[in-house]
């Protein structure tokens, strides 16, 4: 197969190129070498640059997009911007490289006469679900809308039920669950999946969606202050510095291991069954962010002082947990990483990297400013 795969200079794309090259794919990378994500780098990995055709420019350049997508059997597109709290404020980036770039490519392939019989795998995200799913003592399963800040500030930061108000248990959310994201980029996600999975039921090609949980393991930035809680603490712990936790420590997420995330990918571009479906992508369990910086702390022999703030930023979920019954159904996916044993993995890689405080705090502070930081 021929495989295109936009943004694939990122985290997941270079573990997906080396998936796809050990199956015999013909491999063709499209990224414009971000600097909030690579930092001054805009070259390949040694393992990959000999093998991948790279073409660097950017998913919202019709003229380049347009000459890439020709006599590809498969585009995986994971090109996106992807801070959760960035977007509440960086409204117009956001819309510009998620929303557009994914109707350049959409319109690339329609201009293609070949694109009937293609396969497009979008790269969406839990966040579309805002809270997700939940149990209420008075209701069932209910799913909440975005926490409230008047609560928040009180010290109340559980998911409230919207009929009576009773604080609810997470439970795992099924792709059937209302869409009601509680971030901008949660919206694009949104907007990206169904503007692929439109054309897709309307039988230009097939599609899918796969929303990605927080995705972790080697090679991931440690520099991005916007994602990736494990980068931030792993960053503050080598360096011995304060990890201050927001809200109470209970919040928590499915933290899905890379490896993982690739097998479902690459069983998601050979199946025969999906024509324009959504899957979940995650590992089924949560993980209090609490117990994420003690297992941390503790891996890396750091002397951080581990602090519960009360904190919050606005446009965070409490929790998250995926329902992975239609992913096995569909794909025969069921992860094999725990957090127990992905995490060491990932830290192991980490500690061999330089170790920089980054923009964290700098990132923080740009919230504060909009009011959308507090504490």
């Amino acid at each position: 197969m021929r495989v295109l795969v936009t943004g694939g200079a990122g985290f997941i794309g270079k573990h997906l190129a080396r998936r796809l090259l050990r199956e015999g794919c013909s491999v063709t990378i499209l990224d414009n070498f971000s600097p909030q994500i690579h930092g001054d780098v805009t070259t390949l990995p040694a393992d990959l640059a000999s093998d991948v055709r790279l073409q660097m420019g950017d998913v919202r350049d019709e003229a380049v997009v347009g000459r890439m997508v020709k006599e590809q059997d498969v585009i995986v597109h994971l090109a996106a911007e992807t801070g959760t709290g960035q977007s509440m404020y960086e409204v117009l980036s956001y819309e510009e490289v998620n929303v557009r770039g994914t109707a350049v490519l959409l319109q690339c392939l329609m201009n293609d006469k070949a694109s009937h019989g293609r396969r497009l795998i979008v790269a969406s995200s839990r966040a579309v679900y805002g809270e997700g799913k939940y149990i209420c003592p008075n209701h069932g399963a209910v799913y909440p809308k975005e926490r409230k800040v008047e609560d928040m500030l009180a010290g109340r930061f559980e998911s409230l039920c919207p009929m009576c108000g009773a604080e609810c248990e997470s439970v795992p959310t099924p792709e059937n669950a209302p869409l009601q994201p509680s971030s901008f980029y949660g919206l694009t996600k949104q907007m990206q999946e169904q503007m692929v999975l439109l054309l897709a039921r309307n039988g230009m090609f097939s599609g899918a969606a796969i929303r990605y949980q927080n995705v972790y393991g080697p090679e991931q930035s440690l520099t991005n202050p916007y994602t990736g809680i494990l980068a931030i603490f792993s960053n503050q712990a080598r360096l011995h510095q304060p990890i201050n936790i927001f809200e109470d420590g209970r919040e928590s997420r499915d933290f899905v291991y890379i490896d993982d995330v690739v097998e479902a990918t690459w069983r998601c571009i050979v199946s025969t069954n999906l024509r324009a479906d959504v899957l979940n992508v995650g590992s089924g369990v949560r993980t209090s962010v609490c117990d994420v910086v003690r297992n941390i702390v503790e891996f890396t022999g750091s002397q951080s002082k581990i602090e519960i703030t009360g904190a919050f930023r606005q446009g965070d979920i409490r929790h998250n947990c995926a329902d992975l019954a239609q992913a096995h159904r569909l794909i025969g996916f069921s992860p094999r990483w725990s957090f127990s044993d992905g995490l060491p993995e990932f830290l192991e890689w980490a500690i061999t990297q330089e170790v920089s405080a980054g923009r964290y705090e700098a990132s923080l502070q740009e919230m504060r400013q909009r009011g959308l930081f507090h504490g």
